[in-house]
């Protein structure tokens, strides 16, 4: 007896008996709704499982414009992309409306290409894991291009605080919202699929997914001892960019004068390292004596090395670096120099063409803070950290190379000051949360004026500072020597998925062209 293949096996026609077609009057609206609500499902609003249902929601109007002609499908993924990036990263305008504008509508551009090639592969058999593959390649493009991408708003950033989060650890970042997109549809076979037979399958794939993922171990990745660490955060004075000179480091230096008091009448353990946010200084230590005194006596007064973030001089005066650097009485050790500085926000391009348009460009950004092109890996007293600045935390490569480099724990220096108010703060704070699963390393986040706090290699918040006032956290954290599953096999995983998508790409194109769809 032959049994009947599944409903995902079988190569059909997108639009089939239970999947009319649609119209551009039906599926534009759609796609712009299910846009706004993948973005509910980050912070401020953080509703889970939100960007699986608008994703399973996308998949569903990709099948559904089967016959429509391209233009069609390419304005519905530009009305997804409008729809979700248009709120998720509405925090854009503390920076300008322009910049807003720009960078929205940017990253909607590639949701184009994704739409055609979701609508390309629901043709071909096992569509699920082709549209899978296809969602990982549009990841992996928009956290590369243009200049150094921009990965925000993933998929499996959503998986925080969910079973599928330990994921993360077994098969890293982009794996994980392969399966999550799984997950999706598998829910519209659910709802869509011929046959209780075919239903009733793909009600269990998802919970047998769920399953293994609230099994999976998550956890530190080798016990190697523990240390104590200070963050310290100093706030801000006042709004950004409105700092008078040197005023943000006599802030970070006096609450670490009170870190020390506090130390010395034994109210909190003496630390092993004291770590500094990003711009904790914004004069150079090296050529500033006044400050590189201040900093060598507090190292001295704690007895302790100080990872200072700050902005130091480049190798012209046009020119500048966000780095972190360790310092001790002794004066500056190793330094790590940002990686991913943001365009736009750290240097121009096309400088002299940008600043024709928006003519604050040079008084707001006067110099181009180049990128590093070493890791974070550095030793700061007897122990090996990963250190990461800002947005560094969001790219994969980051912590991967941090962690070759020896990183038993991994540092975020960041500075959120400009997105104060805002939502911002809290979606990076929660891929900090999904890379210390991924990594099973402690990571512990200094900030200027929030979010400061540390996380264990669980995800779970272990303490977290106040925002928008001086605070000093101290925290014990186990380090760690070993490598997750996710950090030997996770880069070739995302490789591996990405040639996987634009296969069923050109293969869903193919089976259209010559008809056998």
């Amino acid at each position: 007896m032959t049994l009947p293949r599944p409903a995902w096996r079988v190569a059909r026609p997108a639009a089939t008996a239970r999947m009319p077609a649609a119209g551009w009057r039906v599926a534009w609206p759609a796609a712009l709704a299910l846009g706004v609500l993948s973005a509910l499902g980050f912070d401020p609003v953080g509703l889970p499982f939100a960007m699986v249902l608008a994703v399973a929601g996308l998949i569903l109007v990709a099948r559904s414009l089967a016959t429509a002609r391209k233009r069609t499908v390419a304005v519905a993924g530009l009305l997804y992309g409008v729809g979700f990036m248009g709120p998720l990263i509405w925090w854009m305008n503390a920076v300008s409306h322009g910049a807003y504008v720009g960078l929205a509508l940017a990253e909607a551009l590639f949701f184009i290409p994704i739409m055609l090639a979701l609508r390309a592969v629901t043709r071909l058999r096992l569509w699920p894991l082709w549209g899978a593959a296809v969602w990982v390649l549009g990841e992996w493009a928009r956290g590369r291009f243009p200049f150094t991408g921009f990965p925000w708003g993933r998929l499996a950033h959503t998986s925080i605080d969910t079973p599928f989060a330990s994921y993360a650890r077994l098969v890293a970042m982009p794996a994980t919202s392969a399966i999550l997109f799984v997950v999706a549809a598998l829910l519209v076979i659910v709802a869509t699929g011929h046959g209780a037979r075919a239903r009733g399958a793909a009600l269990a794939g998802i919970l047998a997914l769920a399953g293994l993922g609230a099994a999976l171990p998550t956890g530190i990745a080798g016990a190697e001892g523990t240390r104590q660490v200070a963050l310290v955060q100093g706030d801000v004075p006042g709004v950004f960019l409105t700092w008078p000179i040197g005023e943000i480091f006599k802030l970070h230096a006096a609450e670490t004068d009170r870190l020390a008091s506090r130390v010395e009448t034994g109210k909190v353990p003496k630390p092993d390292m004291v770590l500094w946010p990003e711009n904790a200084t914004d004069t150079d230590p090296s050529y500033d004596l006044a400050v590189r005194r201040r900093i060598e006596a507090l190292s001295a007064r704690l007895d302790a090395p100080i990872l200072v973030g700050g902005i130091f001089d480049g190798p012209t005066t046009e020119t500048a670096l966000n780095a972190g650097v360790v310092w001790t009485a002794a004066g500056p050790g190793e330094r790590y120099i940002k990686l991913k500085p943001v365009p736009f926000g750290e240097y121009v391009p096309f400088r002299k063409e940008a600043g024709a348009i928006v003519d604050r460009l040079a008084r707001d950004i006067p110099r181009d803070m180049l990128p590093g092109d070493e890791p974070g890996a550095m030793r700061i007293g007897n122990t090996m950290i990963g250190d990461t600045i800002c947005y560094d935390i969001a790219y994969d490569g980051v912590t991967r190379r941090a962690v070759d480099g020896g990183a038993q724990m991994i540092v975020v220096q960041t500075s959120n000051a400009a997105f104060t108010g805002t939502a911002q703060p809290e979606q990076q704070w929660d891929i900090s949360r999904l890379r210390a699963i991924e990594t099973g390393r402690w990571v512990v986040v200094p900030s200027t004026n929030g979010i400061t706090g540390v996380v264990d290699p669980d995800g779970s918040v272990v303490d977290r500072a106040p925002m928008h006032q001086p605070a000093t956290i101290s925290a014990e954290v186990t380090l760690a020597g070993g490598r997750t599953p996710a950090l030997v096999v996770g880069a070739p995983l995302e490789w591996a998925l990405v040639i996987l998508g634009l296969g069923g790409w050109w293969l869903g194109t193919r089976r259209r062209e010559t008809g056998n769809a």
